[in-house]
């Protein structure tokens, strides 16, 4: 009945600035957009690679001052150090540089950062 997830939606205060941080910082490519209702905004698409779809949802004119937001989403990379380094030069702010870890059994290598809207990011590699 499933087949992993569509995408991950975010809600954002500036899609534009979401927008060129996910395509321009993080090299994602944007897939698809369509317009927000009427309300003058678009809402993105945006393909970070291996079904990682972030869904770029601008905060409605009258919307909620907050929302509820992913706690992280991680994202599957063959090279963490590279993708912190990438999301720092495209404005990102560091929560937990590149780190090597065992998860159980597991060895890998993980590094979290801030995106421009407040979300958390996670890079994940195995």
């Amino acid at each position: 009945m499933f087949n992993g997830y569509h995408h991950i939606g975010l809600i954002v205060d500036d899609g534009e600035k979401s927008l060129k941080f996910y395509t321009k910082g993080l090299g994602g490519k944007l897939t698809f957009s369509f317009p927000m209702g009427d309300s003058g905004k678009t809402i993105y698409l945006v393909d970070l690679g291996g079904n990682a779809v972030v869904e770029i949802i601008p905060r409605g004119n009258d919307g909620p001052a907050a929302n509820a937001r992913w706690a992280h989403i991680a994202v599957a990379t063959e090279d963490a150090r590279k993708a912190y380094a990438l999301a720092l030069e495209a404005g990102a702010l560091s929560r937990s540089e590149p780190n090597d870890i065992r998860l159980g059994a597991m060895p890998a290598c993980n590094a979290f950062v801030t995106g421009p809207d407040g979300e958390v990011i996670e890079f994940f590699q195995t």
